[in-house]
């Protein structure tokens, strides 16, 4: 048996990080190659990650909601040395490739590399046939102070390993292996790494040394705040992105709080505790005290509160992922193109005859007919005679490529934002093909089941608020696109309409509102107008589209 390590692979063109949103598997399991193990959020997608291997799954290198850069260890699987011979040559050749520099943060790193650092001690030997039980945290802080877990005493049940038997196992042999040396550094703060690159996900702060001496960020003084040392800590992830960043190692934070028995923290007790750190000749209450008496200390809470720029009731959520692609996409837009939107509305009479008529023959496919096959078929024809609106401005070579492809783009609420995938050759398709596929990707874009290239190579856009509610609006272009057309809900509303006597008369009738929205830099406000003349004229008399 080998034990073969899994990276995170590249899930999508562009993507350098990943949130780690659930594991599928647990130590123990067994797992065939191809087989989904965990799931990832990007700024793309939510995407199922599959195993490369055939074995049983030894480690989870990573918790859930941690970010994790493209190319970190995020499994190891127990293997067969026969079992994938192609999958552990290629395993073999990525770790020929790490360089040296990185050798400390593998678990098997070359010979010659751990002996270049002048350490008598070998490399880290493989895991045993001996299961050792501890949680992700524990094995990372294992990997990043250079210690085989397997050799550290658990004091948990069981024997589990807990973070800070992995700190004491450490501290032992640092204190064995340094102790007397005149050339050796002081005790300095471990460097908080940048979340890029493989073996540099987190910084784990030491407590105390064998001597009592303070090995944290900023060095314990004697009388600093006493570290809680627990074994396990519920926190948000928005929480662990502060403590990260104030070099705290959040199990040493105390608190009160509990949740599901658990103990639990907050971005201020992080704030407090790393303030107590930095300043201890300030005389500053050690944390566990905070919610001891009133005057001084409910002060200095609510300091910490304020330092956090969070104010007491306040909820943070972590701006990534999608949310984040969705900002920065529409914040790019919105000051790269000066946006000009044109409203107006078609009269939809005949629309809504036409699809009731066709709703049978559609369902006997089953085919669930909307007005937006329609509505793609009437924009097509628009574009067709007014193909700048299908185009794209290229600012650095100076030109505008006018799309020969009618690729578009249909916005679809989910619960992590919108998500805008992509049908592509639209001019070819049939009412009923377009409505099963469009069907199929709103479907599929809300339970997070996009493919990236499904939302990629859009050549203009639709977004449809009317089906939540309101007539007009501005929609924001899906840039480097030239247009986005927005459709209000179909209702029937006043208006004025010949009677049979030759005197005009208001009548309700069912409208369609249409919220068109250029890129005033390639297209101009008559040019809009026009389009959005020829998309209603096709709508009011659905017969036209049978010519595209």
């Amino acid at each position: 048996m080998t034990i073969k390590e899994f990276k995170l692979p590249d899930v999508g063109e562009g993507v350098a990080e990943g949130e780690l949103v659930s594991w599928l598997v647990a130590p123990g399991d067994r797992v065939e190659e191809d087989q989904p193990v965990a799931e990832v959020e990007t700024d793309k997608a939510l995407v199922e990650v599959p195993s490369s291997y055939d074995g049983t799954v030894e480690e989870l290198f990573v918790e859930e909601g941690e970010m994790v850069p493209v190319g970190d260890v995020i499994i190891s699987f127990r293997v067969d040395e026969d079992g994938d011979p192609e999958a552990a040559a290629g395993a073999d050749a990525e770790a020929d490739a790490e360089p040296a520099s990185d050798s400390t943060d593998e678990p098997e790193p070359e010979p010659d590399a751990t002996a270049a650092e002048g350490d008598e001690e070998p490399a880290e030997p493989d895991t045993p046939s001996g299961r050792t039980f501890a949680p992700p945290s524990a094995r990372r802080l294992a990997r990043e102070l250079g210690v085989d877990v397997a050799a550290v005493d658990g004091s948990g049940p069981g024997g589990r390993v807990s973070e800070a038997d992995v700190r004491a196992h450490a501290e032992g042999d640092a204190g064995s292996a340094g102790s007397g040396g005149e050339d050796g550094p002081d005790p300095r703060p471990t460097p908080t790494p940048t979340d890029v690159g493989s073996g540099e996900r987190t910084s784990a702060v030491s407590k105390r040394g064998a001597d009592d001496s303070a090995v944290s960020a900023s060095t314990t003084p004697a009388d600093g705040p006493e570290p809680a040392g627990r074994e396990t800590t519920l926190a948000t992830p928005a929480t662990r992105k502060v403590a990260r960043e104030r070099g705290v190692d959040i199990d040493d934070v105390p608190t009160d709080e509990t949740r599901d028995g658990e103990a639990f923290v907050t971005a201020e007790a992080v704030n407090a505790y790393a303030d107590a750190l930095e300043s201890p000749d300030e005389s500053t209450p050690e944390p566990a005290d905070v919610d001891v008496g009133a005057g001084t200390d409910a002060t200095a809470a609510t300091g910490a509160a304020d330092a956090a720029g969070v104010a007491s009731g306040d909820e943070t959520v972590p701006y990534r992922g999608v949310r984040r692609t969705i900002g920065k996409q529409m914040e790019r837009s919105k000051f790269t193109a000066p946006h000009v939107t044109h409203h107006d509305t078609a009269e939809v009479d005949a629309l809504v005859e036409a699809r009731e008529e066709l709703k049978p023959t559609a369902e006997s496919k089953g085919v669930k007919l909307t007005y937006m096959p329609f509505v793609m078929k009437a924009i097509v024809a628009g574009l067709k005679e007014y193909p700048y609106l299908n185009s794209e401005l290229r600012e650095d070579d100076e030109e505008i490529v006018l799309k020969g492809e009618y690729n578009l783009g249909i916005a679809v609420a989910t619960d992590a934002g919108l998500m805008v995938p992509v049908v592509d050759d639209v001019d070819e398709k049939g009412l009923f093909e377009l409505a099963d596929e469009v069907n199929d990707l709103a479907s599929r874009a809300r339970e997070r089941k996009l493919k990236p290239a499904e939302m990629k190579g859009g050549t203009f856009s639709i977004t449809n608020f009317g089906a939540i509610g309101g007539e007009y609006a501005t929609p924001i272009i899906n840039y480097p696109e030239t247009a986005i057309l927005g459709l209000g809900a179909i209702e029937e509303r006043p208006v004025v309409r010949e009677g049979a006597d030759g005197e005009s008369e208001v009548v309700p009738a069912p409208t369609l509102p249409l919220s068109l929205s250029i890129d005033h830099r390639v297209v101009d406000g008559a040019v809009a107008a026009q389009f959005a003349n020829t998309v209603m004229e096709h709508l009011e008399n659905p017969l036209l589209l049978l010519n595209e």
